[in-house]
This record gives structure tokens, sequence and C-alpha cells, in this order.
């Protein structure tokens, strides 16, 4: 399954947030050496009921919209 993405970081809480078309997601950790991605697979799983490394950032590593392949 492919989920495009909005990430907000340094927010006040942890949270995902389902909009049309796209999931906005919130994270507490910094844009900062990858804190942000790291955070943002591990929220993406637990969200989705799949393991860590079934979630994969396909585009968008670097930015705030990004591309999400979540399964196998």
């Amino acid at each position: 399954m492919i989920v495009t993405v909005r990430v907000i970081p340094r927010a006040r809480q942890n949270k995902v947030v389902e909009e049309t078309g796209r999931l906005k997601v919130y994270l507490t950790a910094p844009p900062v050496e990858g804190k942000a991605n790291e955070a943002l697979i591990e929220l993406l799983a637990k969200h989705f009921g799949v393991k860590k490394k079934q979630v994969r950032i396909v585009r968008g590593d670097k930015g705030r919209d990004k591309t999400i392949e979540i399964g196998a």
C-alpha cells in the first residue's frame, strides 16, 4: 500500500490524522539527523499494525511531504 504523508516535526505529541487523500503525522522528534524519519516509521508501523521493517520511505526523505510504502 502506498500512502502520502505530510510530516509536522517538533509537535507537542505524536499522532496520525487522516485527511482527504493523505495522512498528516505530528512528531515530537526534530528533523535532525534522520530522527523524525525514524519516529515516523515507528509511529506508522504502530498505526497500521505492521513491523517497522515493513514501512519504507519511497520519496521525500529530506522533505515534509513523503510517499510511504507499507506492507511486504
